[in-house]
């Protein structure tokens, strides 16, 4: 009797579990199924999704798909060849304004160095794009985009190796990378954090995982975590970085590893003939000098491609596919575009009137205007008034200012003595008024020479030719020293219309030869002179005028 009581006992047990689990399949089979219909709504949503597509932006119709297409740049562009397309490529940061073609360049140079049979870049190499400024990550180590982390089985979402304690490894960007390019734009936003790790990476080739959770002597993780977590995720690609921002502004660690490649920017001939192929592109006519008009205004290729979409759109809408100079104007009127500041000389000679040379940021020269007016002193008591010069920048020094004092003054000091020493001229017997119209900060040692000319040209009452111009230091002795950013000076005075420019020996280079105007090599102040003028020192001695009513010697720049 207790037998079969138990029995009854067991059984109604047995078919309670029986239920319970035929339930639990039946409740699984029902969520798999309703996951199932989700599912395919989802999947048909996005189906939809997909199928529909707007027209190419004309800034991606525009986009260079080969080297050729790279409008300017030829020095950088030649530079990232040699850096990235042989058999051993470097690691590159590229410096330049925005919209000037980092970007595509260095898309198009992986293509170029993955047909090279001498690259190691194979043909499946990847090209993997992350902008600093959006890159963010957990401090504690839960995600990283860049460098890659690992999924602790306590977090979220762990899946069937968190139940089981299996650490997971994900990796990040530079992995994803290897054996390719990792193209980092605004390089110069990366957290310092992160920066440092890709230090370690760029050394290692390889992305070491660290993990409390991971034991070498637990048999119950995978076979291929334990060889991530032994041996590191590989790591080994060449990085491209891109950067708005000085030199300077470059951690020193990161810019030891790598190939520094300048962008200038653009031309405003380059940007025009930029400006007439995305109207091409875009399936414009322009109407008249059109491309001129949007470079005149445009400050890259960017803003070049902007405006003629926008006036191509107006010219659109009004039923037309000409682009008329009062589309272009209503674009810059709306869109608030600044001229150009690039400066063209004026054929002439002027007394005290001298065109010098500097380098605005990293690459860009212009021409800079410096004038002088000398007249005879009271008693021989001169006096030297210095106007249009900032001597002191505030620059921002990452969180605190810094002030940056200029070195003009100091050049001009060694003018007096040079006049003096080796041309016999007493500064102090002259009231000497020297101008830098403009307010540009004047780094003073490159205008050197500029100065002395000026003032030399103010006393002595002969005109200095508008159509050459210089730069360089010079010393106590008269020396001619060299200077910075010389290349980009002599381009700007070719753009400006210059036919000579003078140089300081040690700059002189033999891409000058066929720049397009004359570059003159000189080593001390009396060649200078001899260029300057064409007559000998002595010989301008012979001309100098004391005619009183001559003693006040003005002159305007006109530049």
């Amino acid at each position: 009797m207790l037998t079969s009581t138990l029995f009854i006992i067991q059984f109604f047990f047995t078919l309670i579990i029986g239920l319970y689990f035929l339930n639990l399949l039946k409740s699984q089979q029902s969520n798999k199924s309703a996951i199932d219909k989700e599912a395919k709504k989802e999947l048909d949503k996005m189906k939809k999704l997909r199928e529909i597509k707007l027209t190419e932006p004309l800034s991606e119709k525009t986009r260079p798909a080969s080297i050729k297409d790279i409008i300017g740049q030829e020095q950088g562009i030649r530079a990232l060849r040699a850096a990235l397309c042989g058999p051993n490529p470097q690691h590159v940061i590229i410096y330049g304004p925005p919209g000037v073609g980092k970007t595509a360049a260095a898309r198009v140079i992986l293509e170029e160095a993955k047909q090279n049979s001498i690259s190691p870049f194979k043909k499946e190499a990847k090209f993997v794009e992350m902008d600093a400024t959006t890159l963010r990550f957990d401090e504690r180590g839960i995600a990283d985009p860049l460098i890659g982390s690992v999924h602790d089985p306590i977090y979220q979402g762990a899946g069937a190796y968190g139940a089981a304690g299996v650490p997971q490894p994900k990796p990040g960007a530079v992995t994803k990378a290897h054996g390719g390019m990792l193209f980092l734009d605004e390089i110069g936003e990366l957290h310092p954090i992160q920066m440092n790790k890709l230090l370690k990476v760029l050394e290692d080739r390889r992305v070491i995982m660290e993990s409390a959770y991971y034991s070498s002597e637990d048999n119950n993780i995978p076979a291929h975590i334990h060889d991530i977590f032994q041996k590191g995720l590989p790591a080994d690609f060449r990085l491209v970085g891109a950067t708005t921002r000085q030199s300077e502004d470059i951690p020193p660690a990161i810019r030891s590893r790598c190939v520094e490649v300048f962008f200038r920017p653009l031309f405003a001939e380059e940007i025009a003939r930029i400006a007439k192929n995305a109207a091409f592109r875009g399936g414009f006519k322009l109407e008249g000098d059109i491309e001129n008009l949007v470079a005149k205004y445009a400050q890259n290729g960017r803003d070049a491609v902007n405006i003629i979409q926008i006036a191509g759109g107006a010219a659109l809408i009004e039923g037309r596919n000409a682009i008329t100079k009062k589309d272009v104007e209503w674009v810059i009127e709306f869109g608030r575009y600044s001229p150009r500041s690039e400066k063209k000389i004026t054929a002439g000679e002027y007394v005290g009137c001298v065109n010098g040379l500097a380098v605005i940021g990293s690459s860009t020269g212009v021409l800079i205007d410096i004038e002088a007016t000398a007249s005879l002193a009271e008693n021989e008591n001169g006096k030297l008034t210095i106007t249009g010069v900032i001597e002191e920048e505030e620059l921002d020094g990452k969180g605190h200012k810094l002030k940056r004092t200029g070195t003009a003054k100091a050049s001009i000091d060694n003018v007096a003595t040079v006049l003096k020493k080796s041309v016999g001229i007493d500064y102090r017997k002259y009231d000497i008024h020297l101008n830098f119209p403009g307010g540009m900060p004047i780094d003073g040692p490159s205008a050197g020479i500029a100065i002395f000319i000026a003032i030399y040209s103010a006393i002595k009452n002969v005109p200095v030719s508008t159509e050459i111009a210089m730069t360089g230091e010079i010393s106590i002795k008269g020396k001619v020293k060299p200077v910075g950013g010389v290349a980009a000076k002599v381009e700007a005075a070719r753009i400006a219309g210059v036919k000579k420019v003078l140089t300081p020996k040690e700059n002189w280079q033999e891409m000058f030869n066929d720049i397009g105007i004359e570059v003159i090599p000189v080593e001390d102040i009396s060649q200078v002179i001899d260029h300057v003028f064409g007559i000998k020192e002595k010989a301008i001695d012979e001309v100098v005028i004391n005619n009183p009513s001559l003693n006040i010697l003005t002159a305007q720049a006109q530049v």
